[in-house]
């Protein structure tokens, strides 16, 4: 499955039907709106469920966007000290829906490493699960994930700040390090024709595959093509038929 910044068929992002399930003690409520409108990119959130012990004040702040995106709360108390009820509850949950059978995939919101086993366990019976989480997220979870997405880049607060002087396509980059331009460089070689051009769209597909939480935002770029054109001395990139986009890489 493909990512927020790398260019799709529409027509692959509206039959899916999505169970959104958020883990409210290790996610933070401001990132709500920029998480429906980027599940909304890959289907229809059909349940949306959020997990805590809502008799805690530390929730407080979630109750004011509950009633706005119509999710359901799920009340878990925590029994004994130490344990993590709320986690062992949206595994059931999640359990539950899966031999429901009624639905396409799922998207499990924490930055919790407990999700793991159940992100590869949702896999295992052929279902897309896309993972939501803070950068501090374990990597054994983020690659468990078909695609997983830093919610740093969904917080509301991360706005773009547009000048006359900058680019329109360019966003204040979430992490500070250098994009994975050898890893672009070695996909677009084992994907590229005779002539040595490889195609956007594939591109992208291949490149959430081999790197789950690859996305453009987290270094500055709204899309992929963005940030092919923002390193001329690694690629270069021209139409192809119709509205094909075409990128070869200037280094092996």
């Amino acid at each position: 499955m493909t990512g927020t910044n790398i260019e799709t068929h529409s027509s692959q992002l509206t039959t899916t039907s999505l169970a959104v399930l958020i883990d409210a003690d290790n996610t933070p409520p401001k990132i709500v709106d920029g998480l429906f409108e980027e599940i909304a990119k890959f289907g229809t959130a059909s349940v949306k469920r959020i997990y805590g012990d809502w008799t805690k004040p530390n929730l407080g702040g979630w109750k004011s966007v509950l009633l706005k995106h119509s999710i359901q709360p799920i009340q878990q108390f925590a029994y004994t000290q130490g344990k993590n009820a709320t986690d062992c509850s949206m595994i059931i949950d999640a359990m539950d829906l899966l031999y429901s059978k009624q639905l396409s995939g799922f998207c499990l919101v924490s930055s919790d490493s407990d999700f793991t086993r159940l992100a590869a366990r949702l896999r295992e019976e052929g279902l897309t699960v896309y993972g939501f989480g803070e950068r501090k997220t374990p990597g054994p979870f983020v690659a468990a994930c078909d695609k997983f997405i830093y919610t740093e880049v969904l917080r509301s607060d991360h706005a773009p700040q547009h000048t006359p002087d900058k680019p329109q396509s360019c966003e204040e980059p979430v992490n500070k390090e250098d994009p994975p331009l050898q890893l672009i460089a070695n996909v677009i070689d084992d994907i590229s024709d005779e002539e040595d051009w490889a195609n956007l769209g594939t591109l992208g597909q291949h490149l959430s595959k081999r790197k789950p939480d690859f996305d453009t935002r987290l270094f500055g770029h709204k899309k992929l093509s963005d940030m092919i054109r923002a390193y001329p001395k690694w690629f270069q990139i021209q139409k192809g038929q119709g509205k094909s986009i075409q990128v070869k890489t200037l280094r092996k």
